[in-house]
């Protein structure tokens, strides 16, 4: 059964990097927005911004966080991670920025995007205790490529089935 998934991730930073994932065919995503589109989003106000974000995961079963270098201090991120989890999506993150960008150039790792939520049950508990953050093992953008387009299947039934099956 093929998975539809929502991609978050800095959409000016890596959206190079993204796109990679995004395009591998494993799974259905949801289609790219164009600069000139989320420019256009933007306009509208934080209100015209949560109503596209939601929008773009009704329907999704899984939401990925692709994970760059300042992916974990985008407040649109964490507000997708979050609206993802609150309705009962499955929730994971990959490590990217050892994929080239457009100019070939790889960034350092960033923070942990799932670090910035707790739980409203447990405010002390953060979902990066329970949500998985992947990290390919190495250093050449072919074979974190590799490593993710041969795992990502496996990642999103497993952040399903952690979802399913979570309490507090």
């Amino acid at each position: 059964m093929a998975r539809r998934a929502f991609f978050s991730f800095h959409f000016e930073r890596d959206s190079w990097r993204a796109s990679q994932v995004r395009q591998m065919g494993i799974i259905e995503g949801n289609p790219p927005c164009s600069d000139n589109e989320w420019e256009q989003v933007k306009r509208g106000g934080d209100g015209a911004i949560k109503a596209w974000i939601d929008g773009q995961l009704d329907g999704k079963s899984c939401a990925v966080v692709l994970v760059g270098s300042e992916t974990a201090t985008r407040p649109w991120v964490t507000y997708e991670i979050e609206s993802a989890w609150n309705s009962g999506k499955g929730v994971f993150g990959i490590r990217i920025h050892n994929l080239k960008d457009r100019n070939g150039a790889q960034a350092i790792a960033g923070g942990n995007p799932f670090d910035n939520l707790h739980f409203t049950q447990q405010p002390t508990k953060l979902l990066s205790s329970v949500a998985a953050l992947h990290y390919p093992p190495y250093a050449d953008s072919r074979d974190v490529y590799a490593h993710i387009h041969d795992n990502l299947e496996q990642w999103i039934e497993d952040a399903l089935k952690l979802r399913a099956n979570f309490t507090l």
